[in-house]
């Protein structure tokens, strides 16, 4: 028996769930891609793109994933040779340093730990021992959707800054922006990057990078150019530049609507909404945790991200029974542990489109789960969920 109905529901960290009014925006015809009004869409996403990164440089959008945007902005700024620094604090750093190694890049990795933040202290005390400056860039998540882990890019900044260190800090916000806080300017970073599927609200398809001053500088010697990521290749005066080809018209059309509806709700209200909804779903796991059977991947609270939560099961404990439990009975998608953690843990996503009713929702789902499979779990964490909130959403 199943008490499933419907569509299933995402709660893995991307894709999120799509608005509706962003897929009414998709749900047009094409238009001249040489037209005036597709050129003015084109100019306002751009610059919408930076006011989000929270920079006065200058945004490229590009058709492809998170991957595809890791590799514009090593190419647009490296030359075969160069050594980077890779902060790891779960899986996704460690992916992108990989990519920089296959395009000929030297690649050092900062040991971290799967279940805690970067260290900026260790990240100064490396920069300091480098007194050649052979580093030329620090590759950094604002957030691992692996573990579950949120990094202090400002303090990341500060310490490169403390250093006197030249390198580049970059930075994936692939799962951050448009969901927390983002200073690009101010936090000294030089290259960020995202893509559409998560807090921006848009199908996957699109990749967006910012840079600033420094990385434009440096872009103008870098040997690793080519020409789909080239940053001056899309500074061109015609349209088609811009994407190095046919623009993705309907991808377009999405995101500018999901940017509207940011922006109307408001930045600083977007982010309070994950914060508040991120640690209901924290209440529950905490409750949860009491039986013994599962825990919190990242083991402080403050490292613990606003926009997944990754936990752990114990020994002798099936995620996957749970994960398959909540989608074939209850139509209720969680996303499975992945890399050091496949096997081993879930992922539950508060990103993008989300709200209370999809929250609570989730919540009870996996709570019906964890006592029909009888895994061993505290009483009360979807009751913990609504006390926590309700307390902080007075009438």
């Amino acid at each position: 028996m199943v008490v499933r109905a419907g569509r299933e529901f995402l709660a893995i960290p991307g894709p999120t769930t799509v608005p509706d009014e962003v897929l009414r925006a998709m749900h047009r015809p094409a238009v001249d891609i040489y037209a005036g009004p597709l050129l003015a869409l084109t100019d306002s996403l751009l610059s919408d793109l930076s006011r989000v990164f929270r920079t006065a440089g200058r945004s490229y959008i590009y058709v492809a994933n998170g991957h595809g945007a890791w590799e514009a902005a090593l190419t647009n700024v490296l030359s075969r040779g160069d050594k980077i620094l890779v902060l790891e604090s779960g899986r996704f750093a460690l992916g992108w340093g990989d990519a920089a190694a296959k395009l000929g890049v030297e690649v050092e990795i900062l040991k971290g730990d799967w279940r805690r933040a970067v260290r900026p202290a260790e990240l100064e005390a490396r920069l300091r021992q480098d007194k050649a400056g052979t580093i030329k860039a620090i590759l950094a998540v604002q957030i691992d959707t692996a573990s579950g882990a949120v990094n202090d890019i400002a303090a990341i900044g500060r310490a490169v800054k403390a250093a006197g260190h030249p390198a580049l800090l970059m930075v994936d916000a692939v799962a951050s922006l448009g969901c927390m806080n983002f200073e690009m300017d101010e936090w000294g970073v030089d290259v960020a990057l995202s893509g559409s599927q998560k807090g921006l609200m848009t199908p996957p398809g699109l990749g967006f990078v910012a840079a600033g001053a420094r990385a434009r500088k440096i872009h103008e010697t870098a040997t690793l150019r080519t020409p789909y990521w080239d940053w001056t290749a899309r500074e061109g005066e015609l349209h088609y530049q811009k994407y190095a080809g046919t623009p993705p018209e309907h991808l377009l059309f999405g995101l500018r609507q999901a940017l509207d509806m940011l922006f109307e709700e408001g930045l600083e209200a977007v982010f309070r909404r994950h914060r508040l909804l991120a640690e209901a779903v924290r209440r529950a796991v905490a409750v949860w945790s009491k039986g013994g059977a599962l825990d919190f991947n990242i083991a402080a609270p403050g490292e613990r991200s606003d926009t997944v939560t990754t936990v752990l099961f114990a020994d002798g404990h099936d995620p996957k029974k749970l994960l398959d439990y909540c989608n074939e009975k209850c139509g209720v998608v969680l996303g499975s542990g992945i890399g050091a953690l496949s096997g081993k843990a879930i992922r539950i996503a508060h990103m993008g489109h989300v709200n209370a009713p999809m929250i609570f929702g989730t919540l009870a789902v996996a709570e019906l789960a964890l006592q029909a499979l009888r895994i061993p779990h505290g009483k009360g964490g979807v009751q913990a969920a609504i006390d926590w909130l309700g307390d902080q959403v007075p009438a």
